[in-house]
């Protein structure tokens, strides 16, 4: 997929050419409207105008459906934003972790830009499928009730805010106004439900895709077998004797000898670099920075890696053979490890960014079950963290731990798979933001007329929608904040 980039790029730039040239050509249609440049048609109406006529009974029917889930959606994205806001200002781990700026929108190569290693690469080709679905399927589905309440549709267009596009449907805002309140959010959570429609239509068509596309290729690890030690009983640190340990003496040792990880484990490309830890007469493994971040949180246990044989021989990459019997799930290499006792010896195959590495290995003993022989590696759940449930949301046909390849032609199966789980994230990122009551989003002028019909005021409706935006606005500062702190 990495040659893919060039011809992404080649695309971007005949894209962009190509969108200049068409509105020099056409300037007559294009409007400033604020900071926006409108190119308005009369594309699609006659559609719009044929499918608000026809299915009435269908459409009225499917409003309340409609309603329901503009409400459900915003009071999940409430829900959804007190919780971000939570985790950028209390865990500012998290935040590094995620490296991007809260209030940034998503633009192509933006995994690449911030070097986010949890998400597929984002193609400008993506991009512009997934802009043109949304776009085009929500502003339809506005103009469609729009229609079906009797409300002339004036335009449809596209909009350019520098290189970001957008679609709308303009209906006659005069006519608008003049239904009723319920009336009027059926029409602003049209668009945001097909969104929601089309997202689960998508994880469907994931799931399909990646059982008909892809088989289970090895077992993966993300972390070497921990050990819970209690900081009391920490006797060596780096080759330093430890009097009267505690969280504070640690710290005050890595910070006045300058520690850095120079134990190194493993040979060749294999090889990581560690610090070594002794406590209650047992090695243990560590990185400095790790120990240091656990140590600050002020707990009286750290994580620490047992010395087992896996961290010693410094094995990585996806495991996919042992003495000879492949493995393809987890499961497999579970079932395989039990044959086995401690101390036997074992080669271990490995796939490391298509490289086949091979490790010998006396296989150890498990601290839990003395006589279970175990390699040393865990699968480290993440589900706990907003990254982790997010992945375990988007991949939940996945089995845990097992690496999946291909079965054929495997740049154009990934590229197709990154496609449409892209289509999939973005289309439901866009049914919870655009319910955000704030302005500039549908969920803002549903709030107000919601406000405005539960207490009879239209001016209530105005002030609360006032009030909850400045509130947003506020949160969505306090974001940016704790991503400063947490970064820099």
């Amino acid at each position: 997929m990495a040659g893919f980039f060039y011809y992404d790029l080649t695309f971007l730039i005949l894209f962009t050419l190509g969108v200049i040239i068409f509105l020099y050509k056409r300037r007559s249609n294009l409007k400033r409207e604020g900071i926006m440049y409108l190119y308005r048609t009369q594309v699609g109406i006659k559609f719009i105008n044929y499918v608000g006529g026809k299915y009435k009974k269908t459409l009225k029917v499917l409003g309340y459906f409609i309603i329901a889930a503009g409400y459900i959606l915003m009071v999940l994205m409430l829900y959804l934003l007190g919780q971000i806001a939570y985790i950028y200002l209390k865990s500012p781990d998290i935040v590094r972790a995620i490296k991007v700026p809260p209030l940034i929108p998503l633009i192509p190569y933006l995994p690449s830009i911030f070097k986010i290693d949890f998400l597929p690469p984002f193609y400008f080709t993506y991009w512009i499928i997934a802009i043109a679905v949304i776009a085009v399927f929500h502003e339809f589905s506005h103009g469609i009730y729009a229609k079906l309440y009797n409300i002339k549709i004036k335009t449809t267009g596209f909009g350019f805010l520098g290189p970001f596009l957008a679609a709308f449907v303009e209906p006659d805002e005069k006519q608008m106004l003049k239904k009723s309140k319920l009336k009027q959010i059926t029409i602003l959570s049209a668009g945001t439900f097909t969104n929601l429609v089309l997202a689960i239509l998508f994880f469907l068509l994931l799931s399909l895709f990646f059982v008909l596309t892809y088989a289970p290729a090895g077992a993966m690890f993300n972390t070497y077998s921990p050990g819970i030690v209690s900081v009391s009983n920490i006797s060596m640190l780096d080759g330093k004797r430890v009097v009267n340990p505690s969280n504070e003496a640690l710290l005050a040792i890595i910070n006045e000898n300058n520690l850095t990880d120079d134990l190194i484990l493993g040979i060749d490309e294999n090889q990581i670099n560690l610090t070594k830890i002794t406590a209650n007469n047992k090695s243990y493994f560590i990185t400095v920075d790790n120990l240091k971040e656990q140590l600050a949180v002020g707990g009286a246990q750290v994580a620490l890696y047992e010395d087992l044989p896996a961290i010693n021989a410094g094995l990585k990459g996806i495991i996919i053979e042992i003495d000879g019997n492949k493995i393809k799930t987890h499961d497999d290499l579970a079932i395989i490890l039990d044959n086995y006792k401690v101390g036997d010896k074992v080669n271990i195959k490995t796939k490391d960014n298509n490289t086949i590495l091979n490790y010998n290995l006396t296989l150890g003993e498990d601290s839990q079950n003395k006589s279970r022989a175990v390699i040393g590696i865990g699968v480290l759940n993440q589900n706990t963290r907003l990254i982790g449930r997010v992945y375990q949301f988007f991949n939940f046909f996945e089995k845990p731990g097992t690496y999946y390849e291909p079965r054929f032609n495997t740049d154009l199966v990934i590229f197709i798979y990154y496609l449409i789980w892209w289509l999939a994230l973005v289309n439901i990122s866009v049914a919870l933001m655009n319910m955000l009551p704030v302005a500039l989003f549908d969920g803002g002028r549903m709030f107000m007329l919601t406000i405005a019909g539960i207490t009879g005021s239209e001016k209530a409706g105005q002030w609360a929608f006032k009030v909850m935006t400045y509130v947003i606005l506020g949160i969505f500062l306090l974001l940016m904040v704790g991503w400063f702190l947490a970064i820099f």
